[in-house]
C-alpha cells in the first residue's frame, strides 16, 4: 500500500504539492508503546497510520492520564502537528498501543500544503472537527456514565479491538485509559468477577459473560 493511496485528498493536489508530499515524506517504524509525540512543544508532524494502533491521551498535574481516543489503520493523527494550531492549548501525548509503521508529512510541509490548498484546509477542519467530537463524547461519558458502564464498555472494546476475550491488560492500564486510579478499578473488577462478568489473573482478565456486560455498558 502506497501513501498516495492511502491520503484521502491526494487527487485533490496538483502536480507541485503532490511532489513537495513526495520530497519530504518520512516513513517511521515505531515499536509498541512508544511515545511519537509528547505535548504541544514536540512538533513532529503529520502522522498517516500504515498500519499499527495510537494512543492520544492527557495527563493531569498528580500524574493521571485519560485517553482521548485512538487511531488505527490509515487514520491521521493530526494533533502531532498542533504547534500549527493556536487555539490548541493543552498537551496531548501520542503513544503507539501495538508496533506501527507511519507515514509522516513534516510540519513545514503540511502547514506550507494547507496555506496552499483549499482542500487540504478544509480536510484539516473535518479531521479537527472529528477528533473534538470524539472528545466531546468522552466527557458525555465520564459526566453520565457511572465507571461500571465505562469499564464494562471498554472491557467489550478492547475484546472486538484483538479478538479475544482474554485481555492481556493491567488493572493500571484500564485505569489510565479511563482517567482513574488503579485501586478504584480493582475494586470494580473484583467485583464484576464477584458477579460472574470476568474472571482475574495476573495481567489479564477474561471476559466471561458478555452478553451481560453489553447490558451493563448500554444501561
Amino acid at each position: 500500500m502506497n501513501f498516495e493511496d492511502c491520503f484521502p485528498i491526494w487527487d485533490k493536489l496538483n502536480e507541485t504539492q503532490k511532489n513537495l508530499i513526495r520530497s519530504t515524506l518520512v516513513e517511521k517504524h515505531a515499536a509498541k508503546n512508544t511515545i511519537i509525540h509528547n505535548g504541544s512543544n514536540d512538533c513532529t508532524g503529520l502522522f498517516l497510520i500504515k498500519s499499527g494502533q495510537l494512543r492520544a491521551y492527557i495527563t493531569s498535574e498528580e500524574g493521571r492520564e485519560i485517553t482521548l481516543y485512538r487511531l488505527f489503520d490509515f487514520d491521521i493523527c493530526l494533533f502531532s502537528a498542533s504547534c500549527m494550531m493556536n487555539s490548541i492549548q493543552f498537551d496531548i501525548v501520542i503513544e503507539t498501543e501495538k508496533d506501527s509503521d507511519l507515514w509522516m508529512i513534516p510540519v513545514d510541509t503540511y502547514k506550507k500544503l494547507t496555506e496552499e490548498s483549499a482542500a487540504v484546509a478544509n480536510y484539516t477542519n473535518e479531521l479537527m472537527a472529528s477528533r473534538f467530537s470524539d472528545v466531546m463524547w468522552l466527557i458525555e461519558q465520564i459526566m453520565w456514565k457511572s465507571l461500571d458502564k465505562r469499564v464494562a464498555y471498554f472491557l467489550l472494546e478492547e475484546s472486538g479491538l484483538d479478538d479475544t476475550k482474554e485481555l492481556k491488560i493491567t488493572h493500571e492500564k484500564i485505569a489510565n485509559h479511563l482517567g482513574t486510579h488503579r485501586e478504584v478499578i480493582t475494586r470494580m473488577l473484583r467485583y464484576m468477577q464477584s458477579e460472574g462478568l470476568v474472571r482475574l489473573s495476573r495481567g489479564t482478565v477474561t471476559i466471561l459473560d458478555e452478553q451481560k456486560l453489553k447490558k451493563l455498558s448500554n444501561s
